[in-house]
């Protein structure tokens, strides 16, 4: 059976002149289908209509207007709560928005005032809620516990409750479930992604191919609660694809759709991603393709039968998920209306392909890729024709540079127990964030970060995923023509942008995009050129939206942070609209994140540490020392692996005679010491005569970093 089909032999698209610097080409988008509900006064789901073009035609909010844009209410929707992150998208209908918290509550908020119509409560299990579905005069929410809740959309009352993601019992079908009590069997994987409603079923995915569940997308009766349909993204032995994975690996074959899908009414298909395999940077025990992760399947909407397929990435070991949310768009290409989709993200490339039957619309081939037996890798991965978005190897020149010492390599490149950088890295390219297509320019615009990763697989103990202590992180935003696949232009951003932080464009010709910093920045969008800046007092990793009330255009967005990039993202429970005229002051601005993947453990003074740093131990923080035993896997093997340092204090660090191998401390990028190689028993000292903080590693055990905060 051959699985690779589609990826060569699409007749190419005809250029449109979208090189770098060019101008939009809107005279060559069509009239986007109205089957898809295009937002207006409405912003109805989380991605604007069910093609997540995120695209509002209002223009009352324009370039011109836009420096009277302002506050126009805000509320706390959890009291100020700032200990859980947000990722909700707001959706809109009515003048009411609807949105969903991280605590575990639904609010229904009134669009004009920012008044809390109702809230209702589904569990107690924090877990990450990435927005609602409206339909049938309901709202359709997950909670952590696993549980889909329709809740009545005038009251908050619950209508009914459905449990899923039972205990796979290896046969393709969850065990059955009484909604009643909501109790079942155990469970595996977490429910993930927004909510999405269409023609009375509602879609939902899962989370959880870190641990090994088995990927599996539901579709529901939006008016029972009863599970319609299940697909099973892990084939059975005996089902199609099923013979791309060894032995017994497809039981916890992971393959999760953790983002909500895209769906063409007139085709009746929905069309959703599946994550990467488990283990996902160990090739070693699940030969073969590994179908359908790291794939983009085309799925009956009422049925769930699989009508076609396309893998991004064969067996990965790369944590390449390209979820994403696809983009359907309708496109004029060699003066042919054709329907086309948009995929892929992490790997800084889009593969366009035809959404009536996944063939490639520019073109792919399958290219010959660094091997490793040990993994059983792929022989090749498909590359489609045009330009990625990001670089695909790690560079000199920008946060991509690696950290000293590591193996490194770009896209595809191979690792095994050393910890090995490579870019992009598991962060992005541009992992989740919201893709928004513009039909006034006719270009895809994507937030993307600049972020390495150190990958291994799980041999020895090492983290299989860890970005290095001290890289620096960054990203910036990219346009792309869809008729090309050819990047428009890139612009570099201080911070990451590839986490949740959705685009909005308008009617308007501005675009409007949040950062970790908690800024809202309205730009330009032929250029990306900043008009307009608000601070939201939390990071903003969610989409904006728009919505109309009383002839009045509003701007919205759900400001609680993140858990990445960065750890020390600032969160909260800011729920913002804006409109012209607004009077509302920006928020205070927080503490913005660190640029460096900061080290987490607490601070030790050098005091406390008898201005001495242990290398290749652990410390101990019970005892208040190093460890006893030698350790050449963790990246935490310097010890104290923080320290505080008053200025002009000699530290020394010594390589302990019990350790068996050769260790070092090398500062990286500030270049403040260099011990050497010290064999077991040598050590080195320096003393610190300028205040800052300086990042150091192991030069024969890369992974293992410390700091020295100076003061």
């Amino acid at each position: 059976m051959d699985r690779r089909k589609f990826l060569t032999g699409a007749a190419g698209a005809t250029v449109l002149g979208t090189v770098l610097g060019s101008q939009p080409a809107a005279a060559d988008t069509p009239k986007q289908p109205a089957s898809f509900g295009a937002p207006g006064a409405n912003f109805p789901k989380v991605g604007g209509d069910l093609g997540n073009q995120n695209h509002t035609p209002l223009n009352q909010i324009n370039r011109r207007t836009l420096d009277r844009l302002g506050g126009a209410w805000h509320v706390n929707l959890e009291g100020g709560d700032t200990s859980s992150a947000q990722q909700s998208t707001i959706v809109a209908q009515d003048g009411v928005l609807y949105v969903q918290t991280t605590q575990q509550n639904v609010f229904a908020v009134d669009g004009r005032t920012g008044a809390v119509k109702w809230k209702t409560n589904v569990g107690a299990e924090r877990t990450n809620m990435r927005g609602v579905a409206l339909g049938q005069g309901k709202v359709f929410s997950t909670s952590g516990a696993n549980i889909l809740h329709a809740l009545d959309q005038k009251t908050g009352a619950v209508v009914w409750k459905t449990q899923l993601l039972t205990e796979d019992p290896g046969q393709g079908t969850p065990e059955p479930c009484d909604p009643a009590n909501g109790q079942c069997g155990g469970t595996t994987g977490t429910l993930a992604g927004a909510v999405v409603y269409w023609d009375g079923l509602i879609y939902v995915g899962m989370q959880g191919s870190t641990s090994g569940a088995r990927g599996r997308a539901y579709a529901l009766d939006a008016a029972t609660g009863k599970i319609a349909w299940t697909f099973w993204a892990v084939p059975g032995p005996d089902q199609f694809g099923g013979d791309t994975w060894e032995g017994d690996s497809w039981k916890t074959g992971g393959a999760v759709c953790w983002i909500h899908p895209a769906i063409d009414p007139e085709l009746k298909t929905v069309y959703w991603t599946f994550g990467n395999p488990y283990p996902r940077t160990n090739g070693s025990t699940r030969g073969g393709d590994n179908l359908f992760a790291n794939s983009l399947v085309a799925l009956d909407a009422k049925t769930g039968k699989r009508r076609w397929h396309f893998q991004s990435v064969h067996h990965d070991i790369w944590d390449y998920d390209n979820v994403m949310s696809p983009v359907l768009i309708d496109l004029r290409i060699d003066g042919r209306l054709r329907k086309v989709l948009v995929y892929g993200s992490k790997v800084g490339m889009y593969y366009i392909l035809d959404r009536t039957d996944g063939k490639p619309v520019q073109g792919i081939e399958e290219r010959p890729v660094p091997q490793d037996p040990r993994h059983k890798t792929a022989p090749t991965q498909p590359f489609p024709k045009g330009d990625p978005f990001v670089p695909q190897e790690p560079r000199l020149d920008n946060s991509t540079r690696p950290v000293p010492f590591y193996p490194t390599g770009g896209l595809f490149a191979t690792h095994w127990d050393r910890a090995t950088i490579i870019f992009p890295g598991a962060g992005g390219g541009a992992d989740w964030s919201h893709v928004s297509f513009n039909p006034g320019t006719g270009w895809v615009y994507v937030g993307y970060g600049l972020i390495n990763s150190a990958y291994s697989n799980t041999t020895g103990g090492r983290v299989n995923t860890a970005r290095p202590y001290g890289e620096y992180f960054a990203g910036g935003l990219a346009a792309v023509d869809p008729r090309t696949n050819k990047l428009v232009w890139r612009k570099d951003s201080q911070w990451s942008l590839a986490h949740g932080n959705g685009i909005l464009t308008t009617g308007g010709g501005v675009m409007f995009q949040g950062g970790p910093d908690g800024v809202l920045i309205g730009m330009d969008d032929t250029d990306a050129r900043e008009l307009w800046h608000f601070q939201c007092g939390a990071g903003v990793h969610t989409s904006p939206i728009s919505y109309e009330v009383d002839g009045q255009q509003y701007l919205a967005v759900f400001a609680g942070g993140n858990g990445l990039p960065y750890p020390d993202i600032p969160k909260g429970d800011h729920l913002w609209a804006f409109k012209l005229g607004g009077k509302v002051p920006p928020a205070a601005a927080p503490t913005p994140p660190s640029k460096r993947n900061q080290i987490r453990a607490a601070a030790v003074t050098a005091a406390a540490a008898h201005n001495t740093v242990t290398l290749g131990r652990v410390w101990d923080t019970t005892a208040g020392a190093p460890g006893a035993q030698e350790n050449t896997v963790a990246q935490t093997a310097m010890a104290p692996q923080n320290l505080s340092v008053p200025l002009g204090t000699e530290i020394t660090f010594v390589n302990p005679a019990g350790n068996a191998s050769a260790h070092g401390a090398v500062s990286f990028f500030e270049y403040e010491f260099d011990s050497g190689t010290l064999m077991p028993g040598q050590s080195f000292k320096h003393t610190f005569t300028k205040k800052g903080e300086f990042f150091y590693n192991d030069p024969i055990y890369p992974q293992s970093t410390g700091k020295i905060v100076v003061t």
